[in-house]
C-alpha cells in the first residue's frame, strides 16, 4: 500500500497510539491488569445517578429523543448547550461571551488537532511557525497532532524542591522565547502527565507574551477549571479573546461522550466551525444534551467543586500515602511531582539505571500498566536531558485496592532495579 505523506505521518508509531492500544488490547484480553497508565476517570455514584437522571428524561421527550439521534447540529455544535454555557459562564466570571464565542468538537483530541494545525505549520512564502509549549512535560496526545513535522517548540522547566520526596516544575520565563516563528503558545492547566498548575501569575505572564506578539495563549482545561475542576490548590479562572480556552466533559465522568468545548474569540470559532463541517459534518449531541440541565442551572459547577474534586483529591492523598510507605526503605533517590490537579502521579527516580521504557516493559510483564515518561517532552530534543529517561506517569483514578497493589509493585521493581545494578 502506497500512501501519501500525511498518511505515512498518522498511521507511523505514535505515544497516543502505543498508550490506546495497551489499554484497549489490555482490557480486551481478560488479563489480571493492574489499569494504572491511561486517563480513564473513576466511577463516581454522584455522577452517575445524575446521568441516569437525565437519560431518562430525554428517553421520556419524542422532542428530546428526536433532538439527541434525530437530527445533524449545526457545524458549531448543539445550540442550546452552547447558549446556557454562555449564559452560565457569564454570569458566574463575566467574561461577556456569546454563542459566537463556544465551538463542540468531538472530544478534545479533535479540537487540538485542528487548533495546532490553524496556527501551526506552512503559512506561504516559505514561512512556518510552531507551537510554543512553555512547559515540558507536557500532554502525550499532543505529540503527533501535527500535519507537517516538527511543530513543537518546548522549554526545559525549572525544577524546585518542595519537601524531602517532592518536587515541581515551574515556568523558566528566561528561556521562554516567543519569535515571529511562534504561531501559538499552549499549556494546559492542571498538566498531564505531572498535576502541576500553572499559577495564576505565570499564566498571566504567558497571556501578556501572547498579546505583546498577537499570538492566541491556548489553555487545555480538560481537568481544570471552571469544570470539571481537579484543582487540589487555587487557580482563578481565566478567559479573554486573546485565549483559547479548551475543556471537557470527559473527566467529569464521561469520557465516551467525546465532548469537546472550545471558548474563544468569534473569528476562531468560525475557522474552527469550518473545519468541523469539512471533517464530520457535524458534533455529536449526546454530551451536550446530557450536560445542558447540569450547564443551564450550574449544576456542573457545584458537582465539579463538590464531588468531582473530592473524589479525586482523596484518591491521591491515599495514594501518595502508599507510595511513600511502599519506597520507606529504599535505598535511592525519588521523587513525587507535587499533586496539584488532574488525576495522575509523576514519579520521578533520578539516576534510574535502565530508562523509563524499560522499566514500563518490566512492570507490564508484573501485571502493571503505567506510562513511560519519555513521551511527555514533545518539542524537546530526544537526547540531552537525561531526566526524560527517569519518569513515570501512573494514574490513581481506579479501584484504591487496585491501585495500591501496582504502586507497590511499582516500588518493588524499583528497588530491584537498583539492586541490579550494584
Amino acid at each position: 500500500m502506497k500512501l501519501s505523506a500525511f498518511g505515512r505521518k498518522f498511521t507511523a508509531d505514535a505515544g497516543i497510539t502505543s498508550l490506546m492500544d495497551d489499554l484497549g488490547n489490555a482490557m480486551a484480553s481478560g488479563d489480571d491488569l493492574i489499569m494504572m497508565g491511561g486517563g480513564n476517570p473513576g466511577h463516581i455514584p454522584e455522577v452517575h445517578q445524575r446521568v441516569r437522571e437525565i437519560l431518562a428524561d430525554i428517553g421520556g421527550s419524542d422532542e428530546g429523543l428526536r433532538r439527541l439521534v434525530g437530527i445533524y447540529d449545526p457545524p458549531q455544535g448543539e445550540k442550546q448547550f452552547i447558549a446556557a454555557l454562555a449564559a452560565m459562564l457569564n454570569r458566574e466570571y463575566g467574561w461577556g461571551l456569546t454563542p459566537d464565542n463556544i465551538a463542540l468538537t468531538n472530544g478534545s483530541q479533535a479540537a487540538f488537532f485542528m487548533l495546532f494545525n490553524m496556527f501551526g505549520g506552512d503559512y506561504g512564502n516559505g514561512q512556518r511557525k510552531h507551537i510554543l509549549l512553555p512547559l515540558a512535560p507536557e500532554y502525550i496526545g499532543y505529540a503527533d497532532t501535527g500535519i507537517e513535522p516538527d511543530l513543537f517548540r518546548a522549554v526545559q522547566p525549572e525544577i524546585s524542591f518542595t519537601d524531602a520526596h517532592e518536587f515541581k516544575y515551574r515556568v523558566d520565563f528566561d528561556a521562554v522565547e516567543v519569535t515571529g516563528e511562534t504561531g501559538a503558545i499552549c499549556v494546559s492547566r492542571p498538566t498531564n502527565p505531572t498535576g502541576n498548575v500553572v499559577t495564576d501569575d505565570e499564566l498571566a505572564r504567558l497571556a501578556t507574551l501572547a498579546r505583546e506578539h498577537d499570538i492566541p495563549l491556548i489553555v487545555d482545561g480538560a481537568y481544570g477549571t471552571p469544570f470539571p475542576n481537579l484543582l487540589f490548590v487555587d487557580a482563578r479562572p481565566s478567559w479573554d479573546e486573546q485565549m483559547i480556552l479548551c475543556l471537557s466533559l470527559s473527566k467529569l465522568g464521561l469520557p465516551a461522550v467525546r465532548t469537546g468545548i472550545v471558548i474563544a474569540s468569534a473569528p476562531v470559532i468560525r475557522a474552527l466551525s469550518g473545519i468541523n463541517a469539512i471533517m464530520n459534518l457535524a458534533t455529536g449531541s449526546f454530551g451536550a444534551m446530557l450536560a445542558e440541565p447540569l450547564v443551564r442551572s450550574g449544576e456542573i459547577l457545584s458537582l465539579s467543586r463538590n464531588v468531582v474534586c473530592p473524589f479525586y483529591q482523596a484518591k491521591m492523598q491515599r495514594a501518595v500515602a502508599v507510595f511513600h510507605d511502599a519506597m520507606a526503605d529504599a535505598d535511592c533517590r525519588w521523587y513525587i511531582h507535587k499533586p496539584e490537579g488532574a488525576m495522575f502521579l509523576w514519579l520521578w527516580f533520578p539516576g534510574l539505571p535502565i530508562s523509563s521504557l524499560e522499566l514500563y516493559q518490566r512492570l507490564k510483564a508484573r501485571g502493571v500498566l503505567v506510562v513511560s515518561g519519555h513521551y511527555f517532552f514533545p518539542g524537546l530534543p530526544e537526547d540531552g536531558w537525561r531526566h526524560r529517561h527517569e519518569c513515570l506517569r501512573v494514574t490513581y483514578s481506579q479501584d484504591d485496592e487496585r491501585v495500591a497493589e501496582g504502586l507497590r509493585v511499582i516500588a518493588d521493581e524499583v528497588k530491584a532495579v537498583w539492586a541490579e545494578a550494584r
